[in-house]
């Protein structure tokens, strides 16, 4: 336990007190107490040497001289040798105060200079890991660009290709199923046909969304409006389900962006969370204002939660990667749309789940 500087100087000043008057209180015919006595002089101005430096031992060394040198002059001035003995002694004190006390203080600026290069070092450490935290991040969204162009520039001859035949498809499906009566194979045939037809267009709507350009045009968009409108629509769903939604959306202010684009996106999460969460379960929909806390400046903060079955640790770092889905049917594009808009829009988006309790994903957007 390191002392405080008052308990080391009172200390100082009870062994210098102390040591006096063992001297002035022995009497003289009790030499060799006296020498004892006056080598345990040198414990105090060695410790406040160590202490306090090079003015802490020879402060010590002329405050023990002070107190000595009466005891010299007037109990051993009758003896001269011993007298003279007794001022190189004190002669000493001061010698021996000096030079550890500085040697003491020299070693003591080494240590701090140690230290605050320890800090130096400590404090690049955490900024190169910080920079190369960012780094990465950098990398992992030009990978994640390099991917969702890719994607666009496919999807757009997708739109070319394949949308065209799948409207002739499937109309020419349907004109061949006026043919048959329910109970038919053939009318089954082409009722699944006619299903995967409208899933392939679905496919291709979605590689459409996530090919068009985010950097429309952006109004004031008041959220809680917004959220309320898309779980009303949304109400008739989950009780079909035998899901329970609901929307608790506190004051938060308006934010600028494209209307359309968050429906889409927040219609995303919440159609996700409803086929997550089986019959009984519950949706939860929030929306609340975020004060700044530390980089993070104010922003509005959107939470769908659910019940379901949660996300698999494994699979939380695919998420966002694009055809990657864990429904039957799914395009595993939803997510990666949702993503994108958000980011067109400044903000960030996270989840949180647990097996078997839910998932919980989290859109901060600035205000």
């Amino acid at each position: 336990m390191r002392l405080p500087g008052s308990a080391r100087i009172s200390l100082l000043a009870v062994f210098i007190i102390g040591i006096s008057l063992f001297h002035y209180l022995t009497p003289l015919h009790l030499p060799a107490l006296h020498d004892l006595f006056q080598r345990l002089y040198y414990l105090p101005i060695i410790l406040a040497a160590f202490w306090f430096g090079l003015r802490g031992g020879l402060g010590t060394a002329v405050v023990v001289s002070i107190l000595y040198v009466p005891h010299v002059l007037f109990q051993w001035g009758a003896r001269p040798s011993l007298e003279l003995e007794k001022f190189l002694e004190i002669l000493l004190y001061n010698v021996v105060g000096g030079i550890t006390g500085y040697l003491s203080q020299k070693e003591e600026e080494r240590r701090n200079e140690l230290e605050r290069a320890a800090r130096r070092l400590e404090d690049s450490y955490r900024t190169l890991r910080g920079q190369a935290d960012l780094i990465i991040g950098i990398e992992e969204q030009l990978r994640r660009a390099e991917r969702l162009s890719a994607l666009g520039e496919m999807s757009a001859m997708l739109a070319h290709e394949i949308r065209n035949p799948l409207g002739s498809i499937r109309g020419t499906a349907e004109i061949l199923r006026d043919d048959f009566s329910p109970g038919d194979r053939k009318f089954e045939f082409l009722e699944i046909l006619i299903k995967e037809t409208d899933r392939l267009n679905r496919v291709v709507e979605d590689f459409l969304r996530l090919a068009r350009p985010l950097d429309g045009e952006k109004k004031r968009c008041d959220l809680a409006a917004e959220l309320r409108e898309l779980v009303t629509l949304q109400e008739s769903e989950a009780t079909a389900r035998g899901i329970g939604l609901s929307l608790e959306a506190g004051e938060a202010p308006t934010v600028a962006g494209d209307r359309e684009r968050l429906r889409q996106a927040f219609l995303n999460l919440i159609l996700n969370a409803l086929q997550a969460t089986g019959e009984g379960g519950r949706v939860a929909v929030r929306l609340a204002m975020r004060g700044a806390s530390g980089d993070m400046p104010a922003g509005v903060e959107i939470t769908v939660s659910d019940t379901g079955r949660g996300i698999d640790p494994a699979q939380r770092e695919k998420i966002f990667t694009p055809f990657f889905t864990t429904k039957e049917g799914g395009t595993g594009l939803g997510l990666v749309i949702t993503q994108r808009i958000v980011e067109a829009h400044g903000g960030t988006i996270g989840l949180e789940s647990e097996p078997g309790r839910g998932t919980t994903f989290r859109v901060w957007l600035p205000v």
